[in-house]
């Protein structure tokens, strides 16, 4: 981090992780997409619109399920391709989720989550009051080890599309859903890194906080 950033983003008062709230197994497994489910793409894309307000009701496993599935799934089993793009297939963004019961990263090619951390890091995602109270934050981390490959001068662009179409498979699946979505680029993210246990190399770059809507 620049000097520059670390300036903007100084951690506000109380901007702390909580100790996770009931059981936070070691893996969930996640129900199969419903890929039928829905509205279609272009009435989702007239209803896509960023929204502050969460009703705090854990999202059912079927929805966060294919929920995750739509941000960066398997959608082509024999070649591992993704629903969102990524420079050269090289699949550089990783997404975190932060639940009451922990932080955990989604892994594509299972459709399982995997326990990173066993605590309650809503509230550490972003200075919005919001964050810690809604039911799910998304964190989408570039793990730059795997752009080595990408001219240095591109990848910071090239990481930036990818996690841009996660973020926006994420925005019509709950248009169509009816969920209640945000895009968040105010984040410490030293503070982030550190709340979730990421390794030099990997970088949070956004978050995307969903939930039911308050009027749901």
């Amino acid at each position: 981090m620049t000097q520059l950033q670390s300036a903007a983003y100084q951690p506000l008062s109380g901007l702390a992780s909580k100790p996770a709230r009931g059981d936070a197994p070691a893996v969930i497994e996640l129900p199969a997409p419903n890929v039928a489910a829905g509205l279609p793409l272009m009435a989702a894309l007239s209803l896509r619109a960023s929204t502050r307000e969460f009703a705090a009701t854990p999202l059912p496993a079927e929805i966060l399920g294919t929920l995750l599935w739509a941000a960066d799934g398997v959608n082509r089993s024999i070649s591992g391709g993704r629903t969102a793009p990524s420079p050269c297939g090289l699949q550089e963004v990783d997404i975190y989720a932060a639940l009451p019961n922990g932080v955990y990263r989604y892994d594509p090619p299972t459709h399982r989550l995997m326990l990173k951390h066993a605590i309650d890091a809503r509230n550490m995602t972003g200075y919005q009051d919001f964050v810690g109270s809604a039911p799910l934050d998304l964190i989408y981390v570039v793990r730059t080890s795997k752009l080595l490959t990408i001219p240095a001068s591109q990848r910071d662009t090239f990481s930036a599309v990818t996690v841009g179409a996660i973020s926006q498979n994420v925005s019509l699946f709950c248009a169509s859903a009816g969920l209640a979505t945000v895009v968040r680029g105010w984040i410490n993210h030293r503070l982030l890194g550190d709340a979730l246990r990421l390794n030099e190399d990997e970088l949070p770059i956004l978050a995307q906080t969903v939930g039911l809507r308050i009027d749901a």
